[in-house]
Protein backbone atom coordinates (compact mmCIF):
# COMPACT_ATOMS: atom_id res chain seq x y z
CA UNK A 1 0.00 0.00 0.00
CA UNK A 2 1.52 3.45 -1.39
CA UNK A 3 2.37 5.71 1.83
CA UNK A 4 -0.22 8.34 0.80
CA UNK A 5 -3.40 5.94 1.56
CA UNK A 6 -1.82 5.16 5.04
CA UNK A 7 -2.79 6.82 8.90
CA UNK A 8 0.24 8.87 9.02
CA UNK A 9 -0.71 11.31 12.07
CA UNK A 10 -3.50 10.09 14.58
CA UNK A 11 -4.10 13.60 15.72
CA UNK A 12 -5.63 14.70 12.48
CA UNK A 13 -9.01 13.71 10.85
CA UNK A 14 -9.00 11.84 8.03
CA UNK A 15 -11.95 10.81 5.18
CA UNK A 16 -11.97 6.97 4.91
CA UNK A 17 -14.58 5.53 2.80
CA UNK A 18 -14.76 1.29 2.07
CA UNK A 19 -17.35 -0.90 0.32
CA UNK A 20 -18.57 -4.32 0.14
CA UNK A 21 -16.82 -7.00 -2.20
CA UNK A 22 -18.29 -6.13 -5.76
CA UNK A 23 -20.03 -3.16 -4.65
CA UNK A 24 -22.88 -5.30 -3.71
CA UNK A 25 -25.85 -3.48 -1.87
CA UNK A 26 -26.11 -4.97 0.93
CA UNK A 27 -27.13 -2.06 2.94
CA UNK A 28 -30.74 -1.45 1.83
CA UNK A 29 -32.18 -3.56 5.02
CA UNK A 30 -32.59 -1.68 8.12
CA UNK A 31 -31.52 -4.45 10.16
CA UNK A 32 -27.67 -4.45 8.11
CA UNK A 33 -27.43 -0.79 8.52
CA UNK A 34 -28.23 -0.51 12.29
CA UNK A 35 -25.47 -3.33 12.36
CA UNK A 36 -23.19 -0.78 11.51
CA UNK A 37 -24.71 2.28 13.81
CA UNK A 38 -24.51 -0.26 16.75
CA UNK A 39 -21.07 -1.43 15.85
CA UNK A 40 -19.56 2.29 15.20
CA UNK A 41 -20.98 3.85 18.96
CA UNK A 42 -19.29 0.47 20.21
CA UNK A 43 -16.21 1.99 19.16
CA UNK A 44 -16.77 5.57 20.13
CA UNK A 45 -17.42 4.30 23.84
CA UNK A 46 -14.37 1.42 23.61
CA UNK A 47 -11.92 2.48 21.44
CA UNK A 48 -12.37 6.54 21.60
CA UNK A 49 -13.34 6.25 17.73
CA UNK A 50 -14.51 10.03 17.00
CA UNK A 51 -17.15 10.27 14.41
CA UNK A 52 -17.36 14.12 13.05
CA UNK A 53 -19.21 12.93 9.71
CA UNK A 54 -20.68 9.84 8.09
CA UNK A 55 -22.96 8.55 5.72
CA UNK A 56 -23.88 5.10 4.81
CA UNK A 57 -25.09 4.06 1.38
CA UNK A 58 -26.44 0.76 -0.47
CA UNK A 59 -22.82 -0.70 -1.09
CA UNK A 60 -20.84 1.74 0.74
CA UNK A 61 -20.17 4.15 3.48
CA UNK A 62 -18.39 7.07 4.02
CA UNK A 63 -16.59 8.64 7.31
CA UNK A 64 -14.42 11.77 8.88
CA UNK A 65 -12.84 10.58 11.77
CA UNK A 66 -10.22 10.80 14.79
CA UNK A 67 -9.21 9.15 17.69
CA UNK A 68 -8.75 10.04 21.37
CA UNK A 69 -7.67 6.18 22.13
CA UNK A 70 -7.15 3.50 19.88
CA UNK A 71 -5.09 3.83 16.36
CA UNK A 72 -7.68 4.48 13.54
CA UNK A 73 -6.38 1.94 11.56
CA UNK A 74 -6.79 -0.53 14.51
CA UNK A 75 -10.19 0.91 14.84
CA UNK A 76 -11.65 -0.16 11.46
CA UNK A 77 -9.48 -3.22 11.43
CA UNK A 78 -11.96 -4.69 14.66
CA UNK A 79 -15.21 -2.61 12.86
CA UNK A 80 -14.82 -4.20 9.47
CA UNK A 81 -13.90 -7.76 11.18
CA UNK A 82 -16.38 -7.63 13.52
CA UNK A 83 -19.24 -6.30 11.16
CA UNK A 84 -18.16 -9.25 8.49
CA UNK A 85 -19.01 -11.60 10.75
CA UNK A 86 -22.04 -10.27 12.02
CA UNK A 87 -23.85 -9.46 9.01
CA UNK A 88 -22.96 -12.73 7.55
CA UNK A 89 -24.70 -14.26 10.02
CA UNK A 90 -27.68 -11.49 10.22
CA UNK A 91 -27.84 -12.25 6.32
CA UNK A 92 -27.93 -16.21 7.28
CA UNK A 93 -31.10 -15.32 9.62
CA UNK A 94 -32.52 -12.84 7.89
CA UNK A 95 -36.17 -14.64 6.72
CA UNK A 96 -36.75 -12.26 3.91
CA UNK A 97 -33.37 -12.32 2.25
CA UNK A 98 -34.54 -12.78 -1.55
CA UNK A 99 -30.64 -12.53 -2.21
CA UNK A 100 -29.33 -15.00 0.41
CA UNK A 101 -27.56 -17.44 -1.66
CA UNK A 102 -26.52 -15.06 -4.28
CA UNK A 103 -24.46 -12.56 -1.56
CA UNK A 104 -22.88 -15.37 0.51
CA UNK A 105 -21.84 -17.16 -2.58
CA UNK A 106 -20.53 -13.49 -4.11
CA UNK A 107 -19.11 -13.25 -0.59
CA UNK A 108 -17.01 -16.75 -0.36
CA UNK A 109 -15.91 -16.07 -3.59
CA UNK A 110 -14.56 -13.10 -2.41
CA UNK A 111 -12.83 -14.67 -0.05
CA UNK A 112 -11.31 -17.78 -1.45
CA UNK A 113 -9.65 -15.06 -3.54
CA UNK A 114 -8.14 -13.56 -1.15
CA UNK A 115 -5.03 -15.09 0.91
CA UNK A 116 -5.95 -12.41 3.97
CA UNK A 117 -9.67 -14.13 4.67
CA UNK A 118 -10.09 -17.77 4.63
CA UNK A 119 -13.59 -17.96 3.63
CA UNK A 120 -15.47 -14.59 3.52
CA UNK A 121 -15.00 -11.29 2.60
CA UNK A 122 -17.38 -8.80 2.91
CA UNK A 123 -15.64 -5.49 2.69
CA UNK A 124 -13.11 -4.34 0.15
CA UNK A 125 -9.38 -4.36 1.72
CA UNK A 126 -8.88 -0.93 1.37
CA UNK A 127 -9.85 2.01 3.44
CA UNK A 128 -7.90 4.73 1.60
CA UNK A 129 -7.64 7.29 4.17
CA UNK A 130 -6.94 10.78 3.31
CA UNK A 131 -5.72 13.19 5.74
CA UNK A 132 -7.65 16.52 5.94
CA UNK A 133 -5.20 19.15 6.65
CA UNK A 134 -6.75 22.15 5.58
CA UNK A 135 -9.67 23.72 6.14
CA UNK A 136 -11.00 23.52 2.52
CA UNK A 137 -10.31 19.92 2.23
CA UNK A 138 -11.86 19.26 5.17
CA UNK A 139 -14.88 20.90 3.72
CA UNK A 140 -14.87 19.14 0.05
CA UNK A 141 -15.12 16.21 1.74
CA UNK A 142 -17.89 16.93 4.41
CA UNK A 143 -20.13 18.38 1.32
CA UNK A 144 -19.12 15.46 -0.75
CA UNK A 145 -20.17 13.28 2.01
CA UNK A 146 -23.67 14.46 2.92
CA UNK A 147 -24.45 15.22 -0.74
CA UNK A 148 -23.48 11.35 -1.76
CA UNK A 149 -27.35 10.47 -0.88
CA UNK A 150 -28.61 13.67 -2.95
CA UNK A 151 -26.33 12.80 -6.18
CA UNK A 152 -27.75 8.68 -5.77
CA UNK A 153 -30.98 10.36 -6.23
CA UNK A 154 -32.37 8.73 -2.61
CA UNK A 155 -33.41 12.24 -1.45
CA UNK A 156 -33.76 15.93 -2.50
CA UNK A 157 -32.08 17.50 0.90
CA UNK A 158 -28.81 15.82 2.51
CA UNK A 159 -30.55 16.37 5.85
CA UNK A 160 -33.56 14.06 4.74
CA UNK A 161 -31.16 10.78 4.63
CA UNK A 162 -31.65 9.17 7.85
CA UNK A 163 -28.16 7.43 7.60
CA UNK A 164 -25.78 10.44 7.76
CA UNK A 165 -24.69 13.10 9.95
CA UNK A 166 -26.43 15.49 7.54
CA UNK A 167 -29.17 15.95 9.76
CA UNK A 168 -26.63 17.02 12.69
CA UNK A 169 -24.91 19.53 10.92
CA UNK A 170 -28.70 20.83 9.96
CA UNK A 171 -29.60 21.40 13.20
CA UNK A 172 -31.43 17.90 14.28
CA UNK A 173 -29.85 14.93 16.06
CA UNK A 174 -29.03 11.97 13.61
CA UNK A 175 -28.57 8.37 14.60
CA UNK A 176 -24.60 8.39 15.89
CA UNK A 177 -23.49 11.36 18.14
CA UNK A 178 -20.54 13.19 16.21
CA UNK A 179 -17.98 15.70 17.07
CA UNK A 180 -18.96 19.05 15.18
CA UNK A 181 -16.47 19.92 12.73
CA UNK A 182 -16.63 24.08 13.80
Amino acid sequence: MSRKYKFQDQTKLYFVSFSTVHWIDLFVREEYKHVLIDSLKYCQKEKGLEIYAWCFMSSHLHLIIGTRGEAMQNILRDFKSFTSRKLKDEIKGHPQESRREWILWMMERAGSKNSNNSEWQLWQQHNQPIELDTNKMLRQRLDYLHMNPVEAGFVSEPEHWNYSSAIDYAGGKGLIDICFIE
